[in-house]
């Protein structure tokens, strides 16, 4: 045998078992390394400083190891065995074999021809949006614009989404998308009810809604103390029923009739009831818009617009309503403002309904939006263009003929139909045993459909149809026919009718516009975000490769769990990773959003109540430093906000807990805390805290998303809590992790089981949330393992306080422990330079400029940044600039102003300080397309779509 042979073999056995792992040590403790070691490991390369820069860091806070750093970070009696979460814990993957593992596990998924339907269908989604959009980082890693200077491309493409959803729907205003379509519909409920000043407290159904929706329904309708009542809205008014806020229908019908409601409308109005219209924006191209027939509120999915069914999500619900509601409407709303030039701009619309403003008087705790889906299926309506989607429309309606999409077929045995359909890799609705559902989307070729009809010839022994059969003189004729419904059904009014989606319908035209509105977003391909631990992951795109596999993203939610293997391998895996680094026993991926977490967490815990016959515990004590959605989850989940107060160093006040503790003992239901705080601290009394609501009967819980900060050295149930929520863009998922006491309460499913033996009903549509980006959350605990995992968070406590060195000597922080030390992120109090230089905490953002990877490198250019800010700010204090024109009040200078003649460069800087005061910034900048925006002209005069054709010609 050659001598290279032996070598490459030796090798191999050297590294047999678990090719990624270590060869463990011999007696001596050396390590033998091994030629196929793997040269892909991920932690090093998601760990932006490397072990000479973390230890450079720590002798410039005065450490000499990592672990003496920690002792003073993190207290010690929370702290953890490491061995807890270590690589024996969890192995960690290389990328290559966590693709390659992802690949098997995606192959197991048996992706069938789904005609379940029930909100759910295979999107065909558009080559040049999949590449560009939605696989695109500069897409998917862009954070909530806070900043709008930095994010007009994104709010461009999410007016085009409101745009299309109002025109679609015949209704005035749109909201840049919620959760998903039950969720949706129980955010309509609430404004019913609301709209009602809660004093009508009846809630009226179809019964052809969704059931998933009708599960959703039940579960927030118990919080506001909200009747469901179910039955034929025909008859909702026929009695008087002077209780009723609100109505529910689906429209076409789950059951796939196209039913007039202009009757029903008219009798709701009559007895002052909103009128709620959960819709198909497809079937809106050929249907009278629910506002046309009296709907006050219409809602469904948009995922049918180029959006993979991935198991149930995530989708983009759309959500438009009356004018009269507009101020009422959940959600994030995207206006047209201007900037301080006079140049149209994107923002932000009407923040101060939000939850982060209102608190507990809120009564939605939605504090996002599922923007990149929205973007996609905005871009899709843009691709397509009236006629492309009227086409598909007729296409899908042309199949079904009398209906839109969806049959309801009775049959002599639906069991056996089922199964010689799944012998042909075909999932029919399961409805029950004499009926089926069949519901057609624009995938279905006309081999499918012959597939499809001999489905039932097999069935009921009958001939095989061959194509040439089933459709005849029909070929070629189906982009033209005429709908086959009533015409008093048919849609008269045009949509879709703004230039911009009348003109980028080449692949060309397509592309450049999709990267013409990228170029104005600031994402975390051009750098460094520093808005704290909301956007402290960076996606990886070996995370992010699998979530478009087909046999992850063709799969439909409904389908029958044997041929969904592979992601209930993944499911199972990630729930018991997830409970292992929180402490917790039992994970339900339900909840679509943290603050659909939140709700979750709170609605177990009076469930847990309930079962104790305590149903009367209904006080929540929260922080008054906690996030906005925690008061506004409390009050959707049914209980009472009480504040507890904060100290002056940012601490929780132990004794005034204690004391509000201890007085609504007998109601006690919970407390929320976030660990560590907002503030940016561990604080000592954590466990205190927990001790003391449990003595007095509450549960704890702890918001996790700052877990960030905890994992490997200490975890929410250490710290005391019950139950925790954790967060994909800050650490994981949108689950929540609960004790042993509180696991039969998660939430449940109608059509999937899932949840405890006594679960609460479903908090989201699908039974398993945003089931494909679970891909991600388990590719990123599978390669990073348990030693990556913990490394992740102790970089992410020294970046914090190495930041923190280096700017105290120029900023106040505000927060630090009793050791002088942050957690995971600081807060820089701003307050000073109010009075001393006119300047408020928006001038400092819009001055900011952040640039690249959090390496050293990075952390050093963001504090040089922030110190070069403080020297602009001593010129105004120092009276050398003016407090009304100087570089933070004029920030930020985009080039249209950079170009602007001399003798209209009306300010006492030169231009070069305007846009390079650091000298790397004239190799790497990132130019806003916009000044400053006027926040108060845009909230007084409202326009949430795009601009008419008239508006442009005067323009």
């Amino acid at each position: 045998m050659p001598s290279f042979t032996r070598s490459v073999l030796r090798a191999v056995r050297a590294g047999t078992g678990r090719a990624h792992r270590p060869i463990r040590p011999m007696a001596t403790g050396a390590r033998v390394p091994s030629l196929f070691d793997s040269l892909d490991t991920f932690t090093h390369r998601h760990v932006g400083p490397d072990d000479k820069e973390a230890d450079k860091m720590l002798a410039a806070l005065g450490y000499s190891s990592m672990d003496h750093f920690i002792q003073d970070a993190v207290p010690a009696h929370i702290r953890i065995d490491p061995a807890n979460v270590s690589d024996e814990a969890i192995p960690p993957l290389s990328e290559s074999e966590l693709l390659l593992r992802a690949g098997l596990l995606a192959a197991q998924n048996k992706v069938h021809k789904s005609y379940i339907g029930m909100g759910y269908h295979t999107a065909v989604v558009p080559p040049v949006i999949l590449r560009n959009v939605m696989e695109n980082p500069a897409w998917y890693t862009q954070y909530t614009p806070y900043q709008p200077e930095i994010s007009q491309g994104r709010l461009e493409s999410l007016i085009n989404y409101q745009t299309m959803v109002t025109s679609l729907t015949g209704l005035d205003i749109s909201n840049a998308s919620l959760l998903d379509e039950g969720t949706a519909a129980a955010e309509a409920m609430v404004m019913a009810f609301a709209a009602a000043s809660q004093k009508k407290k009846d809630f009226f159904i179809d019964t052809a809604v969704a059931p998933q929706t009708v599960s959703v329904l039940r579960t927030r309708a118990k919080g506001f103390g909200i009747n469901l009542i179910i039955g034929n809205a025909s008859t909702a008014f026929t009695n008087g029923s002077h209780d009723i806020c609100g109505i529910l229908v689906q429209y076409p019908d789950v059951n796939g009739l196209i039913r007039d409601f202009s009757s029903v409308a008219q009798a709701a109005h009559d007895h002052g009831a909103i009128v709620v219209a959960a819709t198909d924006l497809l079937a809106l191209t050929l249907l009278k818009p629910p506002g046309e027939w009296g709907a006050d509120i219409a809602l469904g999915n948009s995922a049918r617009f180029g959006v993979p069914a991935g198991y149930g999500g995530p989708h983009a619900a759309f959500f438009s309503v009356t004018e009269a509601l507009k101020r009422k409407m959940p959600g994030r709303l995207i206006g047209l403002s201007k900037d301080v030039t006079g140049q149209p701009a994107y923002r932000l619309a009407l923040q101060t309904r939000e939850q982060h403003i209102r608190r507990e008087k809120a009564t939605s705790n939605i504090c996002t939006s599922q923007a990149l889906l929205a973007n996609m299926a905005a871009m899709y309506a843009v691709y397509h263009g009236a006629p492309g989607l009227r086409a598909i429309a007729t296409k899908v309606h042309f199949i079904t003929q009398s209906y839109f999409d969806a049959l309801t077929i009775n049959v002599d045995d639906a069991s056996a139909l089922h199964q010689v359909a799944e012998h042909q890799c075909i999932n029919l609705r399961r409805i029950d045993a004499k009926q089926v559902g069949v519901t057609v989307d624009e995938s279905v070729t006309p081999d499918d459909l012959v597939n499809l009809i001999n489905v039932f010839a097999i069935h009921l022994s009958k001939p095989v149809v061959t194509l040439p059969d089933i459709l005849g003189s029909h070929v070629g004729a189906s982009a033209t026919i005429s709908p086959s419904f009533a015409p008093s059904f048919a849609r008269t009014s045009q949509f879709l009718q703004h230039p911009v989606f009348n003109t980028h319908h080449s692949e060309t035209e397509m592309l450049r516009y999709i990267h013409h509105l990228q170029s104005k977003d600031l994402s975390l391909v051009h750098g460094m975000i520093p808005l704290g631990s909301c956007t402290m992951k960076l996606n990886s795109t070996s995370s992010m490769i699998p979530v478009t596999y087909p046999g992850f993203g063709n799969i439909h939610p409904f389908a029958p769990i044997e041929q969904a293997q592979g992601y209930q391998t993944i499911i199972k895996e990630l729930e018991e990773d997830l409970c292992r680094i929180t402490g917790f026993h039992s994970c339900s991926l339900q909840p679509n959003s943290g603050a659909a977490g939140e709700y979750t967490g709170l609605s177990v815990i009076r469930a847990y109540h309930e079962s104790r016959n305590e149903p009367h515990r209904n006080i929540c004590l929260i922080p008054i430093s906690a996030h906005g959605t925690n008061p506004a989850s409390a009050v959707m989940a049914g209980l009472r906000v009480v504040p507890i107060k904060s100290l002056a160093d940012g601490s929780l006040d132990l004794v005034d807990l204690k004391d509000k503790a201890q007085k609504h003992k007998d109601n006690l239901a919970a407390f929320m805390i976030t660990y560590p705080s907002t503030f940016g601290v561990f604080e000592d009394g954590v466990k205190e805290a927990c001790d003391i609501i449990h003595m007095n009967g509450g549960q704890v819980y702890l918001d996790g998303a700052n877990l960030n900060a905890q994992i490997g050295l200490t975890n929410p149930a250490t710290c005391g809590g019950d139950v925790c929520h954790l967060n994909l863009h800050k650490t994981f998922s949108m689950p929540i992790c609960v004790a042993e006491h509180l696991a039969p309460f998660l939430p449940g499913h109608p059509i999937v089981k899932t949840g405890g033996s006594k679960g609460i009903d479903a908090v989201s549509a699908a039974p398993f949330g945003s089931s494909s980006i679970l891909v991600i959350s388990w590719a990123y605990i599978k390669m990073l393992g348990g030693s990556g995992l913990s490394k992740s968070a102790h970089i992410a406590l020294l970046n914090a306080n190495y930041i923190a060195h280096r700017l105290k000597q120029h900023y106040s922080i505000r927060y630090k422990n009793g050791k002088g030390r942050v957690a995971h992120e600081l807060l820089i109090d701003l307050a000073e330079f109010d009075k001393s230089a006119g300047l408020k905490v928006a001038d400092f953002a819009k001055r900011l400029q952040p640039t690249e990877s959090e390496t050293l490198e990075e952390l050093d250019r963001f504090c040089d940044a922030m110190i070069q800010i403080r020297v602009e700010v001593d010129a105004i204090i120092a009276g050398k600039q003016p407090r009304d024109n100087n570089l933070l009040k004029n920030a930020p200078h985009p080039m249209s102003v950079i170009a602007l003649p001399e003798d209209k460069w009306k300010r006492p800087y030169d231009r070069e300080a305007a846009v390079y005061p650091l000298p790397w910034l004239r190799e790497r900048k990132f130019w806003p397309s916009v000044s400053r925006i006027d926040d108060a002209y845009g909230d007084l005069n409202l326009i949430c779509e795009c601009p008419s054709v008239e508006d442009l010609a005067d323009s």
